[in-house]
């Protein structure tokens, strides 16, 4: 009786192995498998990261340059850049699921490959909630549901925590540059202005609709922003934040309140975001604690 039931639990795993998956992706589309993907190939560095985090990493059979994390990721084979992808090593991995990236890879690529009848899941979170769903969205189709709930669920509770922390705070006005040249910012839909309204900042460039303006040294002068962030390509804080310096009617320079955050915390869509959020929140306390020692 017991070896029966045994059987039997194993017959349903096996058989919920093999179930049909369906979720919404990021742009609405309904993404349909017969079975949960036993080969993945990613296009961008952040849904890499995103697919080890829901379990997923040893289906991932093609990755794109940069992805970098975790450690693992590095062994796993390239198929371009993520806005210069190789289709015909691709199509070599045969991919039974691709994960894209609206707002990173080429619209006429991701519809090449989904006119060449592969099963494309397009991913561009905006909100800082939306990692824990794709992270959910990711472990279904990859039938790694349960670790992908999980990790899910931490992150939710690191959120709230971190909203609880420093929601309600003083406003800062916040520039942040991602580039010196051209002088790149982020936008209203960007995520990353989602984690200055969650350390309670307002990003200077907030009503803009890009997701990454170009900007003027004039229009930052213009908005006197209280707080200059930057995170740049590497691991390093980028000499040219301290360019700023020169601008001294900045209230951000007459502070000193020019700050680095590393961009694989901050510019990846992926669960290590929380940690360049935090970072970000107490840059901004710093700089509500530099106001209050000014005040008389």
């Amino acid at each position: 009786m017991i070896r029966s039931a045994f059987l039997l639990s194993l017959a349903l795993v096996a058989a919920a192995a093999q179930a049909e998956v369906s979720v919404r992706d990021d742009i609405g589309n309904t993404v349909k498998l017969a079975q949960p993907a036993k080969r993945i190939v990613s296009l961008a560095p952040h849904m890499t990261e995103t697919l080890f985090a829901a379990g997923a990493g040893a289906q991932v059979v093609g990755t794109v340059d940069y992805s970098d994390y975790p450690e693992a990721a590095k062994k796993i084979q390239r198929v371009g850049g993520y806005s210069r992808l190789d289709l015909e090593a691709i199509a070599a991995l045969k991919p039974d699921l691709v994960v894209g990236w609206q707002s990173g890879n080429a619209a006429a690529h991701l519809e090449k490959l989904k006119g060449l009848g592969y099963t494309i899941y397009v991913s561009q979170p905006n909100r800082i909630e939306d990692v824990a769903s794709e992270i959910e969205r990711l472990g279904t189709l990859a039938g790694t549901g349960a670790v992908a709930h999980a990790e899910a669920e931490r992150f939710r509770e690191r959120l709230a925590a971190l909203r609880a922390q420093f929601g309600g705070k003083a406003t800062v006005r916040t520039f942040y540059q991602i580039w010196k040249q051209p002088l790149m910012t982020v936008g209203k839909n960007q995520i990353i202005s989602d984690a200055i309204r969650l350390c309670s900042g307002d990003n200077v460039f907030g009503t803009l609709e890009q997701m990454a303006p170009t900007v003027t040294v004039e229009a930052v002068i213009a908005a006197n922003p209280e707080t200059i962030i930057a995170s740049g390509m590497g691991d390093s804080r980028p000499e040219w934040l301290d360019d700023w310096k020169k601008w001294t009617s900045i209230d951000a320079v007459k502070r000193d309140n020019l700050f680095f955050v590393p961009p694989e915390l901050i510019q990846r869509h992926t669960p290590r975001l929380l940690e360049g959020t935090e970072k970000l929140c107490r840059h901004l306390e710093t700089v509500r604690e530099r106001r209050r020692k000014k005040q008389p």
